[in-house]
C-alpha cells in the first residue's frame, strides 16, 4: 500500500471502486501523484493513453474527475481502442456501481484482458515517474525480473 498519504498526514480519497483492489489502491496514489506533480501527470496521460492534453485537462478541471479517475478512463479507453471522451462521458453520466458497474455496461469483464493491460500500463508509468509500486501475484508473474 502506498505510504506518501500517510507520511503526509493527508486524509485517504474514496475508493476508485474498480473492483479490483490493487488498482484501487494504486488509483489512490495516483490522485497523490497528480495532486503534487500535475504537469508530469498529464503529461504521462496525454502521452502514453494517447489522451489529448486540453481533454486530460478539462476532465480534472472542469468535469472535477479525480487523478486516478482520468487515468484509468483514458487507459481503459486505450485497452479498448476506444477513445477516453467515451470512456470518462459513461463514467461522467451514470457512477453507480463505481467503476465497477461502468466496466460491465461497457462489456468489460472483471480481470479481462484490457483490465490486464491497464495494469500493466500502470507499473510502466510508476517506471517513468520514478515511483515505488508493489505488485500483485499476477504482476509479478507479468514481470519476473522485478524485485519483489
Amino acid at each position: 500500500m502506498p505510504t506518501d498519504a500517510a507520511a503526509a498526514g493527508e486524509d485517504t480519497v474514496p475508493d476508485p471502486g474498480t473492483g479490483d483492489a490493487w488498482l484501487d489502491t494504486w488509483l489512490e496514489d495516483v490522485d497523490l501523484y497528480a495532486a503534487r506533480y500535475r504537469d508530469a501527470f498529464v503529461d504521462e496521460v496525454a502521452r502514453y493513453q494517447v489522451a489529448p492534453r486540453a481533454l486530460v485537462e478539462q476532465l480534472l478541471d472542469e468535469a472535477g474527475m479525480r487523478a486516478g479517475d482520468v487515468y484509468f478512463a483514458c487507459a481503459v479507453g486505450r485497452a479498448l481502442g476506444r477513445p477516453c471522451r467515451e470512456i470518462a462521458a459513461h463514467w461522467r453520466r451514470d457512477r453507480s456501481g463505481g467503476w465497477v458497474g461502468v466496466l460491465e455496461r461497457l462489456g468489460v469483464a472483471q480481470g479481462g484482458e484490457p483490465i490486464v493491460r491497464v495494469k500493466r500500463g500502470l507499473v510502466a508509468s510508476y517506471d517513468r515517474w520514478a515511483r515505488p509500486i508493489q505488485l500483485d501475484a499476477s504482476l509479478r508473474r507479468a514481470f519476473p525480473d522485478r524485485e519483489p
